[in-house]
């Protein structure tokens, strides 16, 4: 049988490391109740990062909203301007 193995890197301040692993192993022992979890571990690594933070698939919806947003406001004043030229 072939199995998958699954990598997720996270980058968090050295403070809220803890209680992120924490979370993960909670995480963990939840998804274990539905589905067979085989080995893993859970490895800490100080690095030095840029601190931007990671945009999450919801912010970038909003900003594409906003972007769709702005793109029909400004058909509907233009067409507005056109109509008006046209009267």
């Amino acid at each position: 049988m072939k199995y998958k193995k699954l990598t997720l890197e996270i980058v968090v301040f050295p403070d809220d490391a803890e209680a992120v692993i924490a979370a993960l192993n909670s995480a963990i022992d939840r998804i274990e109740e539905t589905h067979p979890v085989f080995g893993g571990e859970i490895e800490t690594t100080p690095i030095e990062h840029s601190g931007k933070r990671r945009e999450s698939a919801l912010r970038h919806v909003v900003n594409a909203g906003k972007t769709a947003t702005s793109g029909v406001k400004l058909a509907a004043q233009k067409a507005t301007e056109a109509y008006r030229k046209v009267i």
